[in-house]
């Protein structure tokens, strides 16, 4: 069980780590770079980002870190020592929150402006009036808090697991 707990326990402060990097980064260069496009150059770019990011690699690095993190709780759960489950658990509600605000949030805002269509052929400040960049980014920045947490939480119960 002891293997199983570190695997699980890696796992999930490893996906938790890069999917924290990817919101990040949207922090940082991303949206601070298209911010000052014109509109048609973001409405492209913004599609043709999402359409990229929206793969099997999100998969990983959108829901890894809570299945992991579900299985690192349930496997503590018999554990002689549990001093990791509340820094686990903790990480698992940050994750359910950033999820949440991804669900209402961000991927309506995605999927509309993709929905809008060739940038060439319809009104691209319109399309970007209504993406709503503000909420987007707020929503983004709390996402990306979010996960810088549940990161350290990951990180500091292996502190704890392998100090046990």
């Amino acid at each position: 069980m002891d293997v199983l707990q570190g695997i699980a326990l890696m796992a999930a402060t490893i996906t938790m780590g890069i999917g924290a990097g990817v919101y990040l980064l949207f922090v940082f260069a991303i949206m601070p770079g298209l911010s000052k496009t014109d509109d048609r150059t973001f409405v492209g770019a913004f599609q043709q980002i999402d359409t990229a990011i929206v793969g099997p690699f999100l998969l990983v690095f959108f829901i890894g870190p809570l299945g992991f993190a579900a299985l690192a709780a349930a496997v503590h759960l018999g554990a002689d020592d549990r001093a990791e489950l509340a820094l686990i658990a903790a990480a698992i509600v940050l994750q359910l929150v950033m999820a949440g605000i991804t669900l209402r949030v961000n991927v309506p805002l995605n999927n509309d402006i993709k929905a809008a269509g060739d940038p060439s052929k319809i009104d691209v400040a319109a399309v970007r009036e209504r993406f709503n960049e503000p909420r987007w980014i707020g929503a983004n920045n709390v996402r990306a808090v979010g996960a810088t947490l549940a990161f350290g939480c990951l990180a500091w119960s292996l502190v704890l697991y392998g100090g046990s």
